[in-house]
């Protein structure tokens, strides 16, 4: 038992506007199979504390997993501080949070070895789909993670967010051609995830988009119509525009969205949203990594940019509003503003219809990995499944495209947004940190988008 408030106030024996207490338990299971073995099949359980003072928009940060050390660390943090002696009362409330896990089957309380058969299942599957699968490689991985934070502001908030994730990732060669296939599914589910969407399914899918794309014709290169279909994921809306509506790059001035609050930065028809608060997905839980609720946050509505996603420290230097955007991967680091789940919302049009409307050009069905600058905007993705439109109706596939372009430019030039929704999920890096996400996007129609591809010679 803690003595919270006696901390919290040690921590503050030099002054600083808040201290906090994070404590985090995790356990897990990862397995990775490779080349027919398992490579890799590990339990970590860990417990850890770290205590943080902030002033202004500067903190100081310790942590340790000695829970009869934390007098020291609470010394080390107040030892940064020399702003005199916080002065006040700290008396600590419970503030209430829902949990965003949706689970049936607690993965903890299945036997190891009914995780290693799914992992084997996935991956006979795959290398029994076709001669020319070269390598296969399925990992599946479960996590429980609880998280305690006290804060001197006068606060306690717990969270329980439990994962499933398993991704089936083939290569397939044919003459000198290669290509990869990779599919994941996962969330803030049980372990009955596995049984909604069996091992085969999801190997299957995998090797045949890569069996696919290696038979596919090479992808004509230049300007012409995209659309980007749901299920291609929200990669788009992750990369050309969610990284730079964290408000530590948009206050800095790092971001092309700086001090464009109240300004047209998309098409109409676009609306952008982050929610950590959907049951079920990658990227939810009940309250962030400081302990504010977690919330659905409207950053971009009907085109002009409404806010920023923001943590405890952004929030109070740059005056925006505290979203629960406040992440870290673990105890060993200290929170910053990053996106939970997020969408581009759906809009009228029938998917079938926004590809009629293209008329030529490339459909997506699948996004590859990418990245994009976030102070211009600029960004290249990899087209990992795509397929040529032709006179409106989806043609033959194609493969080695990539898409060029510039994240303000293109959400600006939208012209038409399908009525459906697909998820992506991914765990986001950002200062050497890891945090699960999910993102997502309706059927998308780009009117004009440079395609990276074979150039056509008229």
């Amino acid at each position: 038992d803690m003595d919270l408030e006696r901390l919290l106030r040690r921590s503050l024996a030099h002054g600083g506007d808040f201290s906090e207490l994070y404590m985090e338990t995790r356990t897990g299971t990862s397995i990775v199979c490779e080349a027919h073995r398992i490579e890799k099949f590990l339990v970590t359980k860990e417990c850890g504390i770290g205590l943080r003072v902030v002033m202004g928009d500067r903190s100081a940060y310790a942590y340790t997993n000695d829970p009869g050390s934390l007098d020291e660390l609470a010394d080390t943090v107040a030892s940064a501080v020399r702003s005199g002696r916080f002065e006040g009362d700290i008396s600590l409330a419970r503030r209430p949070t829902a949990s965003m896990v949706l689970s049936r089957i607690d993965p903890v309380t299945v036997d190891p070895t009914a995780k290693i058969a799914l992992v084997k299942r996935a991956e006979d599957a795959a290398w029994g789909m076709d001669g020319s699968v070269v390598q296969v490689k399925v990992m599946y991985g479960d996590g429980a993670r609880n998280v305690f934070i006290a804060n001197s502001r006068g606060f306690i908030a717990e969270d329980g967010r439990d994962s499933v994730i398993f991704v089936v990732q083939g290569i397939v060669a044919r003459d000198s051609l290669m290509e990869t296939g990779y599919e994941p599914v996962g969330g803030s589910r049980g372990f009955e995830l596995l049984e909604e969407i069996p091992p085969e399914a999801i190997a299957e899918k995998a090797i045949s988009r890569a069996l696919r794309t290696i038979r596919a014709r090479k992808a004509p290169g230049g300007i012409m119509p995209v659309v980007l279909s749901s299920e291609a994921g929200g990669t788009m809306v992750h990369e050309a525009i969610g990284h730079g509506l964290e408000a530590d790059l948009a206050g800095e001035g790092l971001s092309v969205y700086s001090g464009m609050i109240g300004k047209q930065v998309a098409s109409p028809s676009v609306t952008v949203i982050d929610d950590g608060s959907i049951p079920g997905l990658r990227g939810s839980m009940g309250c962030d990594d400081e302990g504010t609720p977690s919330e659905r946050t409207i950053l971009v509505e009907n085109g002009t940019l409404k806010g920023f996603m923001t943590d405890l420290i952004t929030s109070h230097k740059f005056g925006y509003p505290l979203t629960g955007n406040g992440r870290r991967e673990t105890y060993r680091h200290r929170p910053i503003p990053r996106m939970s789940n997020t969408m581009i919302l759906p809009g009228e049009l029938n998917p079938e219809e926004i590809i009629r409307k293209a008329d030529s050009g490339i459909f997506v069905k699948k996004m590859g990995g990418g990245q994009v600058n976030t102070v211009t905007g600029d960004f290249v993705f990899n087209v990992a499944e795509g397929y040529l439109i032709e006179h409106g109706t989806l043609g033959e596939p194609i493969r080695g495209a990539t898409l060029i372009g510039n994240g303000p430019k293109i959400l600006g030039s939208i012209e038409h947004v399908g009525s459906d929704l697909g998820y992506g999920i991914g765990t986001c890096g950002k200062d050497g940190q890891g945090v699960p996400v999910a993102d997502a996007q309706p059927t998308l129609l780009i009117p004009e988008i440079t395609v990276g591809g074979e150039v056509q010679n008229e």
